[in-house]
């Protein structure tokens, strides 16, 4: 990246904590792109949390939870996932996903967010960054869909088996048994200890998208529309934005290595922090929110204390 250098830190695993959903509440706004449903909890700048594939804003309640008391955050829920209603002609493609973000945003009338991303929701989180950087305080990213790295190679058998037909057949047989969600063949591979994934989080991440066979279908179309032109197409954006960046990557991730982590971190000029968690995988906001949080909140402390000034021409670099 342009005129700094990156800080590579890296941390040992903590056990995942009990999950709470206290303080958060559902809501939904109309938009162009259909009704868009939210979680929000808190008060203060805004911070606007973009889940990835087969999850919803559920995956950020830990973030919800914890970090309220410095930001109002939200946990949006895209396109036909969790309780956002769209019609069945609409756009689902990732790029699509990001014009709905603006719109979303528009609707609720709010002017920046401090933004952050995990899996699809990271590369949907680059491409309305480089759309829209005005609408950008701060931006981080987590292990995701980056560069031509979209979909993954370890993610494709199973954008094969929705393409044959298989996708009904398969959310509700991890539905019916809770251990093939968390089985090596299905979303094991996706957490540290998918042991630990609870019944309720499967239900809460699979069962909007069976609630009805259109919901499935749109589900379906959202996989189809993968394609790296997306992320391609907003390279050269991506290399001049200065927004302060924060970089959390796991070491472990079988969809996203942390080669790609670090491209974004030398590509993105305003990056001030990358960060390596030692053995994480892709749902780690989930798993190892204790760490995610504390350097997410150190790095807004530092934004409100620098009052968004650019990042520093010189950081330390150093890897373990």
């Amino acid at each position: 990246m342009a005129g700094a250098v990156i800080t590579f830190v890296m941390f040992t695993g903590l056990s995942a904590g009990a999950e709470t959903e206290a303080g958060m509440i559902r809501h939904s706004v109309a938009t162009s792109s259909g009704r868009i449903s939210y979680l929000e909890q808190g008060k203060g700048p805004v911070a606007l949390f973009v889940h990835g594939v087969l999850l919803n804003g559920y995956l950020w309640r830990h973030q919800l939870s914890e970090l309220s008391d410095i930001r109002r955050c939200i946990a949006v829920d895209l396109l036909a996932h969790g309780g956002t209603e769209v019609s069945p002609m609409q756009n689902l493609s990732v790029a699509a996903n990001a014009d709905m973000l603006k719109e979303f945003l528009d609707a609720l009338k709010i002017d920046q967010v401090d933004l952050v991303g995990n899996d699809s929701g990271a590369g949907i989180a680059q491409i309305f960054a480089a759309s829209y950087p005005e609408r950008i305080r701060s931006l981080t990213l987590t292990d995701g869909d980056t560069h031509d790295n979209w979909p993954p190679e370890a993610f494709k058998p199973f954008l094969a088996m929705a393409a044959s037909g298989g996708l009904p057949g398969t959310l509700k047989g991890m539905l019916a048994d809770k251990n093939v969600y968390r089985s090596r063949q299905a979303l094991g591979p996706a957490y540290e200890h998918p042991e630990q994934v609870s019944d309720e989080s499967i239900e809460e991440y699979l069962r909007p998208l069976v609630k009805t066979d259109q919901r499935t279908k749109d589900f379906q179309r959202f996989l189809a529309a993968f394609d790296n032109k997306y992320t391609l197409a907003i390279e050269a954006r991506l290399k001049t934005l200065t927004v302060p960046t924060l970089i959390v990557w796991g070491t472990d991730d079988v969809y996203f290595n942390v080669k790609w982590g670090r491209w974004l971190a030398e590509n993105i000029p305003g990056t001030r922090k990358y960060v390596e968690l030692k053995g994480a995988r892709i749902f780690f906001p989930e798993e190892r929110w204790r760490e995610f949080n504390t350097e997410l909140r150190s790095h807004w402390e530092m934004l409100d204390e620098t009052s968004g000034a650019t990042p520093s021409s010189v950081l330390a670099r150093g890897v373990r």
